[in-house]
């Protein structure tokens, strides 16, 4: 589909259908297929993925691999690129699953927080950023450390799940590789687990999609339905969710300490944010007391629901410290929903009692 035309276009005309097909690929229930065709058994292909990999892949100017969930995305990907002994660099402040997995493998790991400063990349075999941070909010600058690693000798992952393909497009900032979780925003109904890989280069996609094969870490035709059929509202929904982060970020600014959007003028990661994003989200942060205000904030809110995922239709907010991450015992991952603006922000400002 044609880069020209503009995300929401794009979102909803993800298949191209004949006389006769329904609207939009259907998800396609085989484990057996009758050989000679492009399929031949169900845990090496099924057109139902294809459909979704190709909807991304065009967004992201890549070859996209589908995969159950993020983590089953980025373990893959991280099995497939390094190998014993090899130099991973990965943020300090990312999201903790990752920084998890890879202490388990059998690599060199250098962690660094996501604004900096970094290291020579001299050795490194992979860089995996993730900008905006989960849960920090904090940015770099992709295409700057694309040139250096790549001057270095090495490859650029980077965690998009917080910017989605419709906020960032990493491999046009020079990265080589794209990964995200898209049981967030991309799927956005909070009702299925999934991720993804997309990669610059065909040969390396190759062997993503044979380790997938290998190890079995494969989606099932109808969550690879649900996260293409939330894809098609995507731009809308991105939309409603950055004007109700605007407005919570107005209303909290000076009001509460830590407050991050990257959309905010004011932000630290804004002028970085701004040059590299296309567009802006949902997800906020700010910091309050203690447990015992963030367990207030959340019983007194009508419209915010304690979860620990974002990015769906419904607004929700998760203290990330009871989760591990090295953060305020009091900090606040605040994802907007859909809901309108004039609600949201009322809801909010009740539950804090700022009114």
């Amino acid at each position: 589909m044609s880069p020209e035309l503009g995300d929401g276009t794009r979102v909803v005309h993800t298949y191209a259908g004949e006389a006769g097909d329904p609207f939009g690929a259907q998800p396609v229930f085989a484990s057996a297929y009758h050989l000679g065709g492009q399929d031949y058994y169900g845990r090496a292909g099924n057109p139902t993925w294809r459909a979704l990999e190709s909807a991304l892949g065009s967004l992201e100017g890549g070859e996209c691999v589908v995969f159950p969930s993020g983590m089953a995305a980025i373990s893959t990907l991280l099995r497939t690129v390094l190998s014993t002994g090899d130099t991973l660099v990965i943020p300090s402040d990312g999201y903790f699953l990752t920084r998890k997995f890879v202490s388990e493998m059998d690599v060199n790991v250098v962690e660094v927080p996501t604004a900096g400063p970094y290291p020579s990349f001299d050795g490194v075999k992979l860089v995996l950023l993730e900008t905006p941070s989960n849960p920090g909010l904090d940015v770099c600058d992709i295409a700057d450390l694309a040139a250096q690693v790549h001057a270095a000798g090495g490859l650029l992952a980077v965690d998009n799940t917080t910017a989605t393909p419709l906020g960032q497009r990493p491999l046009e900032l020079g990265a080589d590789i794209v990964v995200a979780s898209d049981t967030k925003a991309v799927s956005g109904h909070s009702d299925v687990l999934f991720g993804h890989v997309t990669l610059a280069s065909p040969v390396l996609a190759a062997q993503v999609r044979d380790a997938r094969t290998v190890n079995g870490a494969i989606p099932g035709p109808f969550e690879t339905w649900l996260a293409l059929r939330g894809l098609g509202t995507l731009d809308l929904r991105l939309a409603r969710q950055a004007e109700n982060a605007e407005a919570i970020y107005a209303l909290l600014k000076g009001r509460v300490e830590g407050l991050r959007w990257p959309g905010a003028p004011e932000d630290p990661a804004y002028l970085v944010a701004a040059q590299q994003m296309r567009r802006f989200n949902g997800v906020l942060t700010f910091v309050l007391e203690d447990k015992a205000a963030v367990d207030a904030f959340l019983a007194r809110s009508k419209l915010v629901s304690a979860a620990t995922s974002f990015g769906g239709l419904h607004s929700t907010a998760d203290r990330r410290a009871q989760f591990g991450d090295p953060v305020p015992e009091g900090l606040v991952r605040l994802s907007a929903g859909c809901e309108d603006t004039r609600d949201l922000v009322a809801d909010v400002s009740q539950a804090l009692g700022l009114d």
